[in-house]
């Protein structure tokens, strides 16, 4: 069998400090950038993590953006604008690049995926999206439909919570799907709450909190832990949460 050899598109990230003007202002503000100078990105898959707020999104929208992705999401020939709410963080990142250059891209965010599917209906691009309106389809349906017909591979995708329209089962196949573009040599970098994406083999795991990003294994991510306990003592975790069944 050929062996693989991924081709690495992004290979680091540089938050330029020495170019920002407010540091008190967000997203600067926020604590998980206090000491954050630079990140390393696995060839394959790179995971974001954390809590809600701690700017795990963000900092996915803020390379995607250095990148040159639209901010709502996309390829990289999308601009259009609905509402203005990005950060600046993307002007201050210097991106290290692989000698490769990747031949496909899109971001996805689910926050603002509605606005991409109707600009994808307004361009009458629907044939390469399985042919059918985004619209006309359920919300988990049309987010696989994306990954299905539009990725084509040789690509870098920046996913900021893909899991959110996906059942266990449609994640399981989104981890399929992943390593048949990867095959085809692409990069992933993905921000996510689902311990199913996260446990994809061999990638780096970024858990982002109010101390800063650090990298740590698929056991010590809380999600993992947090899953796990609950799974396999369910009624002593819902006692604890929620008072005994006999109040």
């Amino acid at each position: 069998m050929k062996s693989f050899e991924a081709k690495h598109y992004l290979l680091k990230a540089n938050l330029r400090w020495d170019d920002v003007g407010d540091k008190t202002a967000f997203p600067y503000s926020l604590l998980a950038l206090k000491d954050f100078s630079e990140i390393a990105f696995h060839p394959k898959v790179t995971f974001f993590v954390g809590e809600n707020g701690v700017g795990k999104s963000t900092l996915a929208e803020g390379l995607a953006m250095a990148w040159g992705f639209n901010p709502e999401g996309g390829s990289i020939n999308f601009n259009f604008k609905t509402v203005e709410s990005q950060s600046n963080l993307h002007k201050h990142f210097r991106l290290s690049k692989g000698v490769h250059r990747a031949k496909d891209g899109f971001f996805l965010r689910a926050e603002s995926y509605f606005n991409v599917a109707t600009q994808i209906d307004d361009l009458g691009a629907a044939h390469n999206y399985g042919h059918k309106s985004l619209h006309e389809q359920s919300h988990g349906e049309s987010f696989f439909a994306l990954f299905e017909n539009r990725f084509w591979g040789n690509g870098f995708y920046i996913l900021d919570e893909p899991e959110a329209a996906l059942s266990p089962t449609r994640q399981l196949s989104l981890l399929v799907r992943m390593k048949q573009l990867i095959d085809k040599s692409s990069q992933f970098i993905i921000a996510t709450h689902s311990p199913i994406l996260m446990a994809y083999p061999d990638a780096w795991i970024y858990q982002i909190t109010d101390k800063g990003i650090a990298r740590v294994s698929y056991e010590d991510t809380e999600h993992f832990r947090v899953t796990k306990s609950f799974l396999t003592h369910p009624n002593r975790m819902l006692d604890k949460l929620l008072g005994s069944s006999d109040d």
